[in-house]
Formats: structure tokens, C-alpha cells, sequence
């Protein structure tokens, strides 16, 4: 009785230390992700100061005239302001479905695009490209397909396995599904004109924001966020996944209803983003990596960390695409270039031990 008097009280300061540390480490994620915008927007072939951008907010928070030129203000509203967002959007929006499904799986080699999402809205916007719809309609159809696949998985899978908790299946399913969507878009390519529709679904797969306007932002925006809000509430749910999906049954977790949450918003928030953006690869699976390493493995703050994070570096990559070269880079190759020897040098560090 005298040692559990002794020991309780010294649980209050560690989950003290615990909370600060979260919000420290949340608040600095979110100063840098502002910071962040703020410099973007002063990024571009149009130089603009941040005296510039300060006079332009004021002006637009207060109604007095600043005396800036309408150029300036068109630029940073209908250029510039629509990319910005929409990147730390799509960032954290891939992020986010990379840290849940890493969480989900136990298996760090997943991300979003595991149960053919990325492949299937791929299809959808080349088909919609090859036919020459608008590019509102390429968005719905990309949307549409993306959704399409990740069903297609998840009924193959629940009709080929005998248990409701066999995760190897649905991956298969995914990998299977994802490869017939691919042989899909293959047909697309072959089918388009080598001087229209072939070049704009290239450029399109290849992922960029270039083309990104207002319109765009509100059919992005509404189903990230819708997405993404159940995915930050859930950690401590995955938590108890990381012992296995009988130890979280023990715990009163209906793991089931936990997956159909977990592929059903990561799927709406995915689709979206390859409908707006095209295929940005690597993000959702390093971006977790990165974050997992610097503050530890706990889902209920990997998850928000991830995103804000996620945000930032798809931001900062656009910037280098626009702006290194007279020439726009497209993002998966940047992304691919970075990626790549991050995750080899991953595996040579940790060999294999996650």
C-alpha cells in the first residue's frame, strides 16, 4: 500500500513532460509550415518582397488602400496563393494516408496507393483525357476510378479469404488490382495521339501543380479535410493495432469497422489529390519514415506530425520545381530523386529492423 502511495504521483509528471512535448513539438510544426507559405509566396519568376506581401494582406484585412499594383495582387490570389495551398494540401493529405496505412499493416513498405487507388484514378483521368473531357470532368472521373479500385480490392479480398483478419489478402488484392488498372492506362497511351492526348496524359502522370486554379482548391479541400479529420482521432486505436488485431479485439477495438474507416478516408483523400495533381509518388511513404524517426512511433502524434510535415516538404519540392530551371520539373521526378536514396539508406541503416 505504501509503495503504490510512493509510485502514482510520479505518473502525473511524466504525463506532464509527455504533453509538452507534443505541443512543442506540434507548434513548431505549424510556425514552420506558415513560415513556409509566407516564402513561397514570395517565390516565382515575378519577384515579390515580403514588404509587398505585407502591404497586399493588409490591405485585404483592413479594406484600406495600399497603393499596390493590380498585377502584384493578381499574382499572388490566382497564381500563386491556389499552388501554394493546394501543396501543403496534397502533402499532408498523402502523409497522413501513408502514416495510417503504415500504422494499419504494421509494415512500413505500404502507403496509400498499396490497394490500387493511385493506379485506378489514374485511369479514370487518362481515360477522361484521351476522350477530351474538361478538366473539371478529367478531376471527377480520376476522383470516380480511384474510389472504383479501392472497392474492387476490398470485395476480391473479402471473397478469397476465410478470415475477416487476414491482411495479406487485401494487399494482394491491392497489388493485383493496382496492376490491372496500370495495364489499363498502358492501353489508354496506346490508344491516344502521339501530338494531343498522349503528351497531356504524359505530363499529367507525371504529377504537377501547375495547373492548379481556385475552382480546384474547393473539390480538394472538402474531401481532404472530410478524410482526414477521423484519421487524426484514431492513433491510439493503431496503437493498439501495432500488438496485433487480436490483442486490439481485447481491448474493445472492433478492428474491422477500424480497417473500413482507415481504406474508406484514405481513399476519398488520395483520389483527391491524384484527381487534382496527378501521381506524386514516395510522399506517403517517406514522409512517415521521417517523422517516425525524429519523434517515435506514437500513432496520435506520428499522425498530425506527419501531415503538417507531408505539407511542408511537397511545398518545398514545388518550390525547387518551379523555380531551379527556366523549365517547370515535374513533382514525381523530384520526389523520386529524393526518395530513393533516402529509402536505400534507409534499409542499409536499420537493416530491416523497424
Amino acid at each position: 500500500m505504501y509503495t503504490r502511495q510512493v509510485l502514482m504521483p510520479q505518473k502525473e509528471p511524466m504525463k506532464k513532460y509527455s504533453q509538452n512535448r507534443e505541443n512543442i513539438i506540434m507548434g513548431v510544426l505549424i510556425i514552420a509550415l506558415v513560415a513556409t507559405i509566407i516564402f513561397s509566396l514570395t517565390l516565382g519568376r515575378y519577384q515579390i518582397s515580403f514588404y509587398q506581401l505585407y502591404q497586399l494582406s493588409l490591405e485585404k484585412i483592413t479594406g484600406q488602400n495600399q497603393n499596390i499594383d493590380a498585377f502584384v495582387s493578381k499574382v499572388i490570389f490566382e497564381i500563386r496563393l491556389p499552388r501554394v495551398l493546394a501543396a501543403v494540401l496534397i502533402g499532408g493529405a498523402l502523409s497522413i494516408s501513408g502514416a495510417v496505412f503504415q500504422a494499419l499493416f504494421r509494415n512500413p513498405m505500404v502507403s496509400a496507393d498499396i490497394l490500387g487507388v493511385t493506379s485506378g484514378a489514374a485511369f479514370g483521368a487518362s481515360l477522361g483525357l484521351l476522350i477530351g473531357m474538361a478538366s473539371w470532368k478529367v478531376e471527377v472521373m480520376a476522383f470516380a476510378f480511384g474510389i472504383i479500385a479501392v472497392m474492387s480490392t476490398y470485395f476480391l479480398s473479402s471473397a478469397a479469404r476465410r478470415s475477416s483478419q487476414n491482411t495479406l489478402v487485401l494487399i494482394l488484392s491491392g497489388m493485383v488490382i493496382g496492376t490491372l488498372f496500370k495495364s489499363f492506362i498502358s492501353c489508354v497511351k496506346y490508344l491516344a495521339d502521339p501530338n494531343d492526348a498522349l503528351q497531356a496524359i504524359t505530363f499529367w502522370l507525371m504529377g504537377s501543380l501547375a495547373l492548379i486554379q481556385l475552382k480546384d482548391l474547393l473539390f480538394l479541400a472538402v474531401p481532404v479535410i472530410l478524410g482526414s479529420i477521423p484519421l487524426l482521432f484514431i492513433g491510439w486505436k493503431l496503437n493498439a493495432m501495432a500488438f496485433g488485431e487480436e490483442e486490439a479485439m481485447a481491448l474493445g477495438i472492433h478492428t474491422e469497422k477500424l480497417k473500413i474507416t482507415v481504406i474508406i478516408c484514405s481513399t476519398i483523400i488520395t483520389s483527391a489529390c491524384v484527381a487534382i495533381s496527378g501521381i506524386i509518388g514516395w510522399v506517403g511513404l517517406i514522409i512517415p519514415h521521417l517523422v517516425r524517426m525524429a519523434i517515435g512511433p506514437d500513432n496520435r502524434l506520428l499522425i498530425p506530425a506527419s501531415m503538417l510535415c507531408g505539407g511542408i516538404y511537397l511545398l518545398v519540392i514545388d518550390n525547387i520545381s518551379r523555380t531551379l530551371f527556366s523549365v517547370e520539373i515535374p513533382l514525381s521526378i523530384l520526389t523520386s530523386l529524393i526518395g530513393t536514396p533516402f529509402f536505400i539508406y534507409l534499409l542499409f541503416k536499420t537493416r530491416g529492423d523497424w
